[in-house]
């Protein structure tokens, strides 16, 4: 992100991501309040924490609620191509030290994580699980100072859940992925909004009248087709789990398998967390001007390596659109070079979502801290407390009351007896 985006030349980059800052926290009023108790109670005192997380506005929120806690965080990026540069740039100018570029290649991702763990920390926050990979792996001589961490992502679940399996994981993790209050809203209506925010702004399609093709009918997934059926667009499922796969039927949308939808489909999006969702076969049978984008945290979802071999040649024909001209004269179009396309070509998630992910972020790694000592070294769900704790204040900012049980009433849930 460059000053010029905003069209006000006297801003320094850094004044620039003050401001996007700001008008975010208008936006999230659950991790302000929190920020605020934080500010007072300071229940991370002195910790310090590594966070592996997409560098943005609604990051920089979340950052400062912790650092208004007490904590010393470091922040890296998880993903080369979800930096927005003048937020990272404000978040140092509040004292944050932030390692992270927009586009950055392989060797400096890498590089930004290690920097992260020189902090030696004693909570991490990850998004897809490279920080904890790679402290578990290259940097095990931080492990004893750890004390807990938090995953925002399915993805990074997924291989935390991995690691615990196989004996591998050293210290108590919370999936905060698994919150209601997180994959309810922020993996259904975050991830269907941006995404399609993403490709539109990479394409300039029209979604009306497109046969677009859903590679996962996950909690993302679910979201991406609502948006793109609410658009106009024909939607086309695929998947490998029946229940899944029955309740897109039910949710009326085609269900078929891919290499049956590689040969109508106009768009193709991956939300799967799989390797080579779209493979070579897939390729080969998709028609003239196919587009593909991939919302998983990963950009392995698209068998790009394939893609290439199958080609005689590749331009850059828009940001974030590489056209690959295939050796049989089709050309198929990849946005995003297979990343993140709601963060490499757009803004990521809406500030309202990310307000009760973040909001559990926080709570959770505040409880990390009460509870050091007491959890075992595994996968943990958000405490329900915390994820009602943040449904509530949701709701209580939206203005919005709701009614409690009378005391009659629990009895009545509580007991056994009493049938009529």
């Amino acid at each position: 992100m460059t000053v010029k985006d905003y069209d006000v030349k006297d801003l320094s980059l850094a004044e620039a991501g003050r401001h996007r800052i700001e008008w975010a926290s208008r936006e999230m009023p659950v991790v302000r309040l929190i920020k605020e108790r934080f500010a007072r109670e300071k229940p991370l005192a002195g910790i310090r924490i590594s966070a592996c997380l997409h560098i943005t506005s609604e990051t920089a929120n979340l950052g400062l609620a912790l650092q208004a806690g007490g904590a010393h965080l470091v922040l890296c990026a998880s993903n080369p191509l979800s930096t927005q540069d003048d937020a990272a740039a404000a978040l140092v100018e509040y004292g944050i030290p932030t390692n992270a570029i927009k586009g950055e290649d392989e060797k400096t991702y890498y590089r930004h994580i290690d920097a992260a763990l020189d902090n030696k920390p004693q909570l991490t926050v990850d998004d897809g699980a490279d920080l904890v990979t790679i402290l578990h792996t290259k940097r095990a001589d931080l492990l004893s100072n750890v004390i807990g961490g938090t995953e925002e992502t399915t993805t990074g679940v997924i291989r935390l859940r991995s690691m615990q399996k196989a004996g591998k994981l050293t210290y108590p993790l919370i999936a905060v992925n698994d919150a209601q209050t997180k994959y309810m809203f922020d993996n259904r209506y975050g991830t269907g909004q941006s995404t399609i925010d993403g490709i539109t702004r990479a394409t300039n399609i029209l979604w009306a009248g497109k046969k677009v093709v859903i590679c996962g009918y996950g909690w993302c997934g679910r979201g991406v087709a609502l948006r793109a059926s609410g658009l106009g667009a024909h939607v086309i499922v695929v998947e490998v789990e029946p229940l899944r796969a029955l309740e897109a039927v039910m949710d009326g949308y085609w269900v078929m398998p891919l290499l049956e939808a590689a040969k109508v489909g106009d768009i193709f999006i991956t939300l799967a967390g799989d390797k080579h969702v779209i493979d070579k076969n897939h390729l080969e049978a998709m028609k003239d001007g196919a587009i593909m984008a991939n919302s998983g945290h990963f950009n392995v979802e698209i068998n790009i390596p394939a893609l290439e071999s199958l080609s005689k040649s590749k331009r850059r024909i828009r940001p974030y659109v590489d056209e690959y001209a295939l050796k049989n004269g089709r050309r198929l179009y990849l946005l995003g070079e297979g990343r993140l396309i709601n963060l490499a070509a757009a803004e990521g998630h809406p500030a309202s979502v990310m307000d009760m992910s973040f909001a559990n972020q926080a709570l959770c790694l505040e409880y990390l801290v009460k509870n050091r000592g007491k959890l075992e070294k595994k996968v943990y769900s958000v405490p329900q407390e915390l994820d009602k704790q943040v449904a509530l204040l949701k709701l209580q900012s939206m203005g919005i009351a709701i009614d409690t049980l009378t005391k009659e009433q629990q009895n009545y849930l509580n007991s056994w007896e009493e049938g009529t």
